[in-house]
């Protein structure tokens, strides 16, 4: 069965925890395709329910207090315990622990049928602290009465996964990379469609007493293979020395001076490598049919959905108006640094997309600074790149495939969206967005400067050019917002800096 492929019993309700998390959130998205019955328990309803569909059930509850619990649990048939505290306050192990208890006492006392967990991968003895509380959660869930499937997992690659994102900002960051013992410590990674597919697998799978069941993909490999894999992937060449010291507890510290963003859980996760974390029950396979990709193409799907949903993201809403005012040299979004600015124009959305639609073209061109679109082209003609002489193949009427310069059209909405792609010589990708929403008397357009940096040289190119930024594109915007009302004869005097938002 494929993710999301709805089943007979999907009309079962199913209580889902942790679906603000990495994986309950994808969880989610995969549930609701499936058309299963939902409900979600959050702490803070309102941070999770614009991510939800309509059909989805978001009650307000906390693994802590058992009263909230016992609301959240009517009428459910199967839970999904999704709940981790590494990175709260206090014990992690002692809050796990409360936490665990109290949902399976009240699992057991609400007549839910069957816990479904997400555990943590390795056998004793010598459990680091986190592997060691994952696996007391999963025990204690057994322990309540309640038939539970417990999953348990290596690490897991995605984009957003934290183990995922601690390997890609080293490797990022770092062309020479000296590595301590447990770098190499034999782990089975898993892609997170793999372990989604198992988690959907394990709804339908019926059982009158609690499992274990390892799962992992398809390779054996080690953090440093994973770390050549992603430089692979990414075109990187990176010097990878093995060093025979440097201790997990001295390794967290090396990591909050590369990642600090990941330091305060990844030296909990630093400390768990130190066990082997390999399938040693393969049973998994053969119960739920499922055949798990390699770590090679676990990376590269890793990298695809990134991409994917770096198309998909609305920066009007994704990024509020204000949001990068503090933010010199744009906001991270994963590996990508944006650069966003809006402007507020008295047409509406179909008068201010007529200037977008013949930008790069004629004597409009960049709408400010053409010298300087120019002298990038000329500069990208002399390293072998394709400069910026093209044009489209119908002025005023973009189309997607479509090249404006150094810029091909890689998507176009009619009145909402333009998104350009670089195809000039650059150390890494980039795009440029025009986005514009509004009514009939008043639009938002915002230009959304995008940049996947690769290795430090990517970095230093976005750095270095970033502060021409501000009157390019500042510039520009008001070039077309003064083109957009020109159309009617009204022109910008209505607009002043009031109405900019850079």
């Amino acid at each position: 069965m494929g993710v999301g492929t709805p089943a007979a019993g999907n009309d079962r309700l199913i209580l889902l925890t942790g679906a603000s998390g990495y994986v309950g959130g994808r969880l989610l998205r995969e549930l609701e395709k499936g058309s299963y019955r939902i409900r979600c328990l959050a702490r803070k309803p309102e941070y999770l329910e614009h991510r939800t569909s309509a059909a989805t059930e978001v009650v307000q509850g906390d693994v802590f207090d058992t009263a909230s619990l016992a609301k959240a649990m009517e009428g459910v048939d199967t839970t999904y315990y999704m709940v981790h505290s590494l990175a709260g306050s206090g014990s992690f192990q002692e809050n796990d622990r409360i936490a665990a208890d109290n949902f399976a006492r009240t699992a057991k006392e609400a007549g839910v049928k069957k816990i479904i967990y997400l555990g943590g991968l390795g056998r004793e003895p010598g459990l680091s602290d986190h592997l060691a509380s994952r696996q007391e959660v999963g025990k204690i869930l057994r322990e309540s009465g309640v038939p539970t499937v417990e999953l348990r997992a290596s690490i897991v690659i995605g984009s957003g996964s934290l183990s995922f994102e601690m390997v890609r900002a080293l490797v990022q960051k770092l062309p020479v990379m000296t590595t301590p013992r447990w770098v190499r410590m034999p782990a089975q990674p898993i892609a997170i469609e793999d372990v989604l597919r198992y988690l959907v697998a394990a709804l339908h799978h019926d059982v009158s007493e609690s499992v274990i069941y390892e799962i992992g993909g398809a390779d054996g490999i080690s953090y440093e293979g994973i770390m050549r894999e992603y430089a692979k992937a990414r075109g990187l060449k990176r010097l990878i020395i093995p060093l025979p010291i440097l201790s997990p507890g001295l390794s967290s510290l090396w990591l909050a001076l590369v990642t600090p963003l990941y330091f305060r859980v990844g030296r909990r996760l630093i400390e768990g490598v130190k066990n082997p974390t390999i399938v040693q029950d393969d049973t998994a396979r053969e119960v739920f049919g499922i055949k798990p990709m390699g770590i090679a193409e676990a990376v590269r799907r890793a990298l695809e959905n990134e991409d994917r949903e770096l198309a998909e993201t609305r920066w009007n809403d994704a990024l509020p108006s204000r949001s990068l005012e503090y933010h010199w040299g744009g906001v991270p979004f994963g590996t990508r640094l944006v650069d966003s600015r809006q402007i507020e124009i008295p047409c509406p959305p179909e008068q201010v997309f007529l200037p977008i639609q013949c930008i790069g073209y004629g004597k409009r061109g960049w709408y400010r600074y053409d010298w300087l679109w120019s002298l990038r082209g000329f500069i990208d003609k002399l390293i072998g790149g394709v400069g910026s002489g093209r044009q489209p193949r119908y002025p005023y009427c973009l189309l997607p495939g479509d090249v404006v310069g150094f810029w091909r059209v890689e998507a176009m909405e009619p009145n909402r969206l333009l998104r350009l792609h670089a195809e000039m010589k650059l150390p890494g990708r980039a795009w440029l967005q025009f986005e514009v929403e509004g009514g009939p008397q008043r639009s938002v357009l915002r230009t959304t400067a995008i940049f996947d940096p690769v290795g430090v040289w990517g970095l230093l190119y976005w750095y270095l050019l970033y502060p021409l930024h501000v009157p390019i594109f500042k510039g520009m915007l008001r070039g077309i917002a003064r083109s957009a009302c020109q159309v009617e004869g009204v022109f910008l005097s209505s607009i002043g800096k009031s109405g900019m938002e850079m």
